[in-house]
């Protein structure tokens, strides 16, 4: 079978030249001759070659022209260039390489070095090109490893917490709704600026998976006090007390076996030994009082009491939602945080959804669907940093405060009536209208926020975010009209994962589309005029990662 041969074009207005060089390649490469660099380019939308040899001295566009050129163009910048020229001066020789040529041959020149550099050139692009494809298929190998050992450690985490829901007769899935409840106590606290100083600072995901720990001492705890039917006696209780320390014990038994620190268990041991504090000093296992007790533990100490509350118990029968809310209502200031208790009320509806097991939320989008976007945005983040689009300024981003700022894109929504989120129809241009309407009520309640921090660059990728995500490349967006590059880089970034996310999730009023149909419609329908091409170039190199995130939700 015949190896397909290379392709070379030679640019020259020097017609002997053209054919010295076509007669001395022939015979191992597909040469393409042209006269001038618009020639070149013309030829460029029909062909791409392996290498393009190129004279400097040329009328109309010089070789310097051309290559600036060929190396602003995404298509044609990974397209090694030799630079030839009759005039043997080292400057221009240096300006030919700073201008991304890979070689400088004089004229004239000698027909077997010509050869040589040219095989040389190749080979070292057939090896940049499988080392590039090393480095993915190596990265691809440690993702999926990385899967594999996240997907490992949550489960021995989950059969953990298991297995002190089963010792303690716990039902209802306390682990899992504590959880649910401490993501959506998390995100209602960045929406009123309650702490977010210092809950910006942490790693969300960790400290909400941490919480599966935080009765893990109950494991040493004896079975006929876990197990108890009646009320504990004062020798019971105090036993039982034990469990917050003993819980500690075993995480920093957990911690001496780790080669490094943790944040995981660094949140978890906070847990353990904190959320049976109280806001008085009255609680358990160190009396500690007010903001001595850890946040973490404050927010914990407030969803477990909730979900015991709501939950059947061995020794109490369940309260209802009211009931429960009145009771925490009443602890504020005592057994919890007013701050946060205040933060409750407001959305104690939501608590309840979950509690029931019904946890629909029309003002934003699910939990799921927010972890698929924090999941979309590390991949487009990952992508921009290994590319050449934006690559400088990304790198200069906090990017896990742009990860958890993103959280609060769309807090517009929550002023957004509930019949037209909840519609099953396509959205009328009212309803459209409605919701842009109220695009600058989410602007109003960061910038309320921004109001009550020492430091407001902590929102300053949320405020980004919410004023621009809605732009559009060609100038045809809201709320402001921003075109180009106008629009902040991180909106433009979130316009295409939200609407990715959107296309590839179902909808009242329809169906999901596939992975490959939202693919076709980003490309082929809003590069360019929704969206930035260049970040679009970077969704397409990385859509396998997104169909692969996609598809393991």
């Amino acid at each position: 079978m015949e190896l397909e041969r290379e392709i070379i074009i030679m640019v020259d207005d020097d017609p002997t030249y053209l054919t010295v060089v076509k007669n001395t390649l022939a015979d191992k490469y597909d040469i393409f001759t042209v006269p001038s660099g618009s020639k070149l380019f013309q030829i460029l939308e029909k062909i791409t070659p392996s290498l393009i040899l190129l004279d400097i001295e040329m009328p109309g566009m010089s070789g310097y022209d051309v290559i600036r050129k060929l190396k602003n163009t995404d298509e044609t910048k990974h397209i090694p260039v030799i630079f030839f020229t009759a005039t043997a001066d080292p400057k221009n020789e240096v300006k030919g390489l700073d201008s991304g040529a890979v070689d400088y041959i004089t004229k004239p020149f000698s027909r077997e070095l010509l050869l040589k550099r040219i095989e040389l050139h190749l080979l070292l692009e057939i090896q940049k090109k499988e080392l590039v494809k090393y480095s993915k298929d190596l990265e691809e190998m440690v993702n999926q490893k990385t899967q594999e050992i996240s997907e490992l450690h949550a489960a021995i985490l989950k059969t953990i917490a298991e297995l002190v829901e089963s010792r303690d007769d716990i039902t209802g899935k306390h682990i899992e709704k504590t959880q649910k409840y401490l993501f959506l106590l998390v995100k209602r606290m960045f929406e009123y600026g309650v702490y977010i100083e210092e809950i910006s600072k942490w790693n969300i995901d960790m400290f909400v998976m941490s919480s599966q720990l935080h009765d893990v001492g109950k494991i040493s705890i004896r079975d006929d006090i876990l197990t108890k039917k009646g009320k504990l006696t004062d020798e019971e209780f105090e036993e039982m007390k034990k469990h917050s320390l003993l819980g500690a014990g075993i995480i920093e038994k957990i911690e001496k076996n780790t080669t490094k620190g943790s944040a995981f268990l660094k949140y978890a041991k906070l847990l353990t030994t904190s959320h049976h504090e109280k806001w008085n000093g009255t609680g358990y296992p160190l009396g500690l009082k007010g903001k001595d007790i850890p946040l973490q533990g404050r927010m914990m100490a407030l969803v477990d009491v909730y979900d015991a509350l709501t939950s059947r118990r061995p020794y109490k029968k369940a309260f209802s939602h009211e009931e429960s809310v009145k009771i925490i209502e009443d602890g504020a200031g005592s057994h919890f945080d007013p701050l946060l208790v205040e933060v409750f009320l407001k959305h104690e509806a939501e608590f309840k959804n979950i509690s029931i097991g019904d946890f629909v939320d029309v003002h934003t989008v699910s939990t799921s669907s927010e972890k698929r976007l924090d999941r979309y945005l590390k991949i487009f983040i990952n992508g921009l940093l290994k590319s050449d689009s934006y690559r400088d300024e990304v790198s200069k981003w906090d990017i896990d405060l742009f990860l958890i700022s993103a959280q609060l894109y769309d807090s517009a929504k929550a002023n957004v009536k509930d019949e037209i989120f909840s519609k099953t129809e396509k959205l009328t241009k009212e309803d459209i209208e409605e919701i842009k309407k109220h695009e600058n009520f989410g602007i109003r309640i960061i910038q309320q926020i921004k109001g009550k921090l020492k430091d407001e660059n902590l929102l300053s990728y949320t405020e980004a975010l919410a004023i621009s995500y809605h732009e559009k490349w060609d100038g045809t967006g809201y709320p402001h009209g921003l075109k180009g590059k106008d629009i902040p880089l991180q909106g433009r970034i979130m316009a295409i994962v939200d609407v990715y996310n959107a296309l590839t999730s179902d909808r009242p009023y329809r169906k999901m589309f596939s992975h490959t149909e939202a693919v076709e419609i980003i490309k082929k329908s809003y590069s360019g005029t929704y969206f930035d091409p260049e970040l679009v170039n970077v969704f397409l190199e990385r859509e396998k990662e997104f169909e692969k995130k996609a598809t393991n939700e």
